[in-house]
């Protein structure tokens, strides 16, 4: 990891806490020594960052950091905050922590501190399995998406609902998550067509490093087209 990426995560660990955090914890999350800590807090401080604390009692990040004043009502306060509950059970670890840290950059970026109030909020999803009993392809949900991303194919080892087994190489373009479901939308190479895979009946992913010779972007309005379903949704 280059050194300005491990100062980004070094504020990111700092934003997420409410009270004064030590080196030695910081040093333990980020996986580097207590040493390199005091070097990037001094190198932050030189850089303007709103930091408070010292050696052996800790520090912490003041409201504000680095970013423009924001305002949120209530019901904007409570949906992101049952957003970013909901991602947090849909089988991405990637997915979860990103809403984390998005959480705790909001609530540190705000004129009030949004803290306290987002860890107040009443509004839960329900943990565990979901309703219908599937279990979530932890595995696959990550690889898929960063495939969308970055417009690459994918070979899904896949088995229908009728069970038969098959190689498929795609182009992935969308990702819907359903409650207890993920479903990939991609142009099937086999079919010569738009295809729908369930992600919990892939059984194993490899994605290739070339990219598929048409833009995401022009797949997913052909096939928004194709299915009527409205850009805004």
């Amino acid at each position: 990891m280059s050194r300005s990426g491990r100062l980004f995560l070094l504020m990111d660990a700092m934003r997420a806490k409410r009270v004064p955090v030590t080196a030695a914890q910081l040093a333990q999350q980020l996986g580097v020594s207590e040493r390199t800590i005091y070097r990037d807090i001094q190198t932050l401080a030189e850089l303007g960052a709103p930091l408070q604390g010292e050696a052996g009692i800790g520090y912490v990040l003041r409201r504000g950091a680095f970013l423009p004043p924001l305002m949120f009502g209530a019901d904007e306060l409570e949906a992101l905050v049952l957003g970013a509950r909901w991602v947090r059970r849909q089988g991405d670890a990637g997915l979860a922590q990103a809403a984390n840290n998005a959480l705790a950059k909001i609530a540190a970026a705000s004129p009030r501190d949004l803290r306290d109030s987002m860890a107040d909020t009443s509004l839960w999803v329900p943990l565990g399995r979901p309703a219908d009993g599937a279990q979530p392809a932890d595995l696959y949900v990550q690889p898929v998406r960063e495939a969308i991303r970055y417009e690459q194919k994918l070979t899904l080892a896949y088995q229908d609902e009728h069970g038969s087994a098959s190689s498929r190489t795609v182009w992935p373009f969308a990702l819907a998550f359903f409650e207890g479901k993920r479903l990939l939308a991609a142009w099937c190479e086999l079919r010569g067509d738009y295809r729908h895979f369930r992600i919990d009946r892939i059984a194993s992913v490899q994605r290739h490093e070339e990219r598929y010779p048409t833009r995401r972007h022009a797949l997913l309005d052909t096939w928004r087209k194709a299915h009527d379903i409205d850009p805004e949704s």
